[in-house]
């Protein structure tokens, strides 16, 4: 809780009636959609006729403002990583689930989140939880049909019903981007798992599940120890999808065209329209490649 104190005391000359409190619910901004302040103020008033009154009261604000506390599944990868950074930078408390744990590069924002240890089949909730305004899911890997399955699917939809349980009033999920497959392909493992996590978090979150489909994601991608500069392919790909995408929309009905067609994004872009997510309760439902370049683009202005 917060309070304010403002000075110097309000004196009204005129007033016929005496207020002696008044308590009253204000919204703030998209920021704060569903959290309301009650400020409680006290006013003197002197009556017609007499000098200002310096001794009356001041204006005592008192408010309960809402702050953010995310926590980011797989936050040590390349896209958690990026989430928690950004979060980060917008004063979001952030803590990560991963495996791994706390990451071993030397960034100055990683001292700033809390990093647990841990798979989500078997975490303790409790501890990674509590306090909570928003997950995000950033799971998700190559493999068997069975081990995509199980980390695209299962492990998402694990998640979802425990931050569900636990009451967590927004989950954010980062799947796929379908490329216009054929739905032969679209039955692999992979696309299965994530349309199945999509599912749950759509079902158990309708007003406030967030599912973001980027396409291919570019920017520096750590592994092992090594940066691989992704942005060199991805950035000036994207540049020219864009400036071409006129010529190019009279292929993008074509099974798989957007394989080649579908613009890259940075994760940059990524993080903060999760961000934007996190942040705007009118933010949810499924969002394309286009509209999560104008979420971020809300956040950056």
């Amino acid at each position: 809780m917060t309070s304010f104190a403002l000075c110097p005391p309000i004196s009204v000359l005129g007033c016929s009636s005496s207020i002696s409190r008044v308590s009253f619910p204000t919204r703030l901004n998209s920021h704060f959609h569903k959290s309301y302040c009650k400020f409680q103020v006290k006013c003197s008033y002197a009556e017609p006729n007499l000098k200002d009154d310096y001794k009356s009261a001041a204006i005592d604000v008192v408010a309960d403002i809402k702050t953010e506390r995310v926590v980011v599944l797989g936050g040590n990868g390349f896209v958690g990583s990026a989430i928690c950074k950004a979060a980060v930078s917008k004063g979001i408390e952030v803590i990560s689930l991963n495996r791994s744990g706390r990451p071993t590069y030397p960034d100055s924002w990683v001292d700033q989140v809390t990093w647990i240890s841990g798979d989500v089949f078997y975490a303790n909730w409790d501890e990674v939880l509590v306090g909570a305004t928003a997950v995000v899911s950033t799971l998700g890997g190559l493999g068997s049909e069975e081990q995509m399955l199980r980390i695209n699917g299962e492990a998402n939809v694990a998640a979802v019903n425990a931050a569900k349980e636990f009451g967590i009033p927004k989950f954010i999920l980062i799947s796929v981007h379908d490329y216009n497959l054929p739905s032969f392909l679209l039955s692999s493992g992979y696309f299965t798992g994530k349309r199945k996590a999509e599912s749950e978090v759509l079902s158990k979150y309708p007003n406030s599940g967030v599912v973001l489909r980027p396409g291919f994601i570019y920017g520096k991608r750590r592994v092992d120890g090594f940066e691989i500069p992704l942005d060199l392919v991805g950035q000036p790909l994207e540049r020219i999808l864009r400036a071409t995408e006129n010529f190019t929309k009279a292929f993008s009905s074509l099974p798989a065209s957007d394989l080649l067609l579908a613009p890259p994004v940075n994760v940059d872009d990524v993080a903060l329209a999760v961000i934007n997510a996190v942040t705007d309760d009118d933010f949810f439902g499924i969002f394309t490649i286009e509209q999560i370049k104008e979420a971020a683009q809300k956040v950056k202005v």
